[in-house]
């Protein structure tokens, strides 16, 4: 298989975590929608990462699509998303929240980023970063600090999806430290397994 995308993007990490805890071998293209356009617009036509090239050489995109896969592929009798019933739903509840933030911590950095600063408008700025932090905290307040991992008593993609989510988070200036300590230290523990340690960007976050 081949992971098309950086780790730097929290939907690219997430497919590569998910591929790491199946153990499932691939080669990684580090490709992005900016500095590569064509090379990733010949995998997806929309430019975005990540896309995932089978071996039948099928390619599929979206990293929502491209978990569901693996799950149903890999994933066994306990794959990182439950199958059915309460608790996938749960699951799934907390991975839309923690991919929804996301979208918005980039969107306002997309804005910043790549808008003049005289043409900033602040209160959009503003508001996407108020909906990623309330969806951090509320992830938060879910943290049982005796528990490592958020529901089931196992990894699901409930914490890989809040591991991203945290990490892009601090990236754009939440100090998770201070407003989400519970999601923080979780993140933290989480970074010792192999699967997550092994897809770190360079260099590594603060």
């Amino acid at each position: 298989m081949i992971l098309i995308g950086v780790n730097r993007s929290p939907y690219t990490r997430r497919v590569a975590i998910t591929l790491q805890v199946y153990g499932i071998a691939y080669e990684q293209r580090d490709l992005n929608g900016f500095g590569h356009r064509e090379a990733v617009r010949a995998a997806n036509p929309v430019g975005r990462i990540p896309a995932l090239v089978l071996d039948s050489g099928e390619t599929l995109i979206d990293s929502g699509a491209i978990v569901d896969f693996l799950d149903e592929t890999y994933g066994g009798d306990q794959p990182l998303t439950p199958r059915s019933g309460a608790e996938r739903r749960a699951v799934l509840k907390i991975a839309a929240m923690m991919m929804g933030a996301c979208d918005k911590g980039l969107q306002a950095a997309y804005h910043r980023n790549h808008t003049p600063k005289e043409k900033w408008h602040q209160p959009w700025i503003d508001d996407c970063m108020a909906q990623m932090t309330n969806a951090l905290a509320a992830v938060d307040a879910m943290v049982k600090p005796d528990d490592p991992y958020l529901l089931l008593g196992r990894l699901t993609q409930a914490d890989i999806t809040a591991f991203v989510a945290e990490r892009l988070g601090r990236g754009l200036g939440i100090d998770t430290d201070a407003q989400m300590p519970r999601l923080r230290a979780m993140t933290r523990a989480l970074l010792g397994q192999p699967a997550f340690l092994s897809t770190e960007p360079t260099p590594p976050p603060a």
